[in-house]
């Protein structure tokens, strides 16, 4: 394994870490509350056939986004992308996102689609967008709603107890996204992510075009208990593919990583 490495841009620094020696480039991207130690138990196989770039995403272990509230654009990212690749000298790759980590695989492939060779999503955010999220970053008064529940935690817990309540979200989604809530800590991580990542939003027609032009794989797994990304909505993008691996393991979102390893 190589020390830490940093990507700077405009004051802003997105650490990732090197491993194996393999001749086919491997960029990887976590999920929520996470950082490159998600990635601890990928099988030692892959570190022969390929060279894992396992990054730190912004507010999450050694990366740091100095914009405050600034979202990250799509055309900052490529920029971002494309001076890693310089540094790397790497021509063509290929992504694997888990969860939030899947908007900026998804990204990659919108941004890059001459130089995708493979492409991993591991129950990712990005193919379909929930209410609650629209709700928490679009217009600006509800994002300041939103942004008031991370100073009074209260507030917070009696609108998630209400959804509950109104079957606006289930139980096992409840006991989720009050274990990512429940310091202040996470609170500002939660809404920093999702805030400044707002713009990362893909037409699937468009990505499943840039699929279905080149022989493309995709590898999709879901996991059977997940109650936050669950089969039934990645459908309509499955449907749109010409070719896909598509697998549903025996596990919720949070375990879904350790089980997804034994199929790589």
């Amino acid at each position: 394994m190589h020390g830490p490495l940093f990507v700077h841009f405009l004051h802003s620094s997105l650490h990732y870490v090197k491993k194996g020696n393999g001749s086919k480039a491997l960029l990887i991207f976590h999920g929520f509350g996470q950082d490159h130690h998600a990635f601890d138990h990928l099988p030692a196989s892959l570190q022969h056939t390929h060279t894992l770039y396992i990054f730190d995403l912004y507010f999450h272990g050694a990366s740091h986004w100095q914009l405050e509230e600034n979202p990250l654009k799509k055309d900052i990212w490529k920029e971002i992308v494309s001076q890693f690749l310089i540094d790397n000298c790497i021509k063509n790759f290929s992504v694997l996102g888990f969860s939030m980590g899947g908007k900026f695989a998804l990204a990659c492939v919108e941004l890059f689609p001459k130089h995708i060779e493979a492409v991993i999503l591991l129950a990712p955010d990005g193919i379909k967008t929930s209410a609650w999220y629209s709700l928490a970053t679009y217009p600006t008064v509800l994002r300041r709603l939103f942004k008031s529940m991370i100073i009074h935690h209260q507030r917070f817990l009696m609108v998630a107890r209400a959804a509950l309540r109104l079957r606006l979200i289930d139980k096992g989604v409840f006991r989720f996204v009050e274990s990512q809530m429940n310091t202040e800590e996470k609170r500002k991580q939660v809404y920093y992510s999702w805030v400044v990542f707002r713009h990362l939003k893909f037409d699937l027609d468009h990505i499943a075009g840039i699929l279905n032009a080149k022989p493309t794989l995709l590898t999709l797994i879901i996991g059977k208990y997940d109650r936050i990304i669950t089969t039934e909505n990645m459908r309509p993008f499955i449907n749109q593919l010409k070719e896909v691996r598509f697998e549903v393991v025996e596990a919720g979102h949070t375990d879904l990583i350790r089980e997804a390893c034994k199929l790589l």
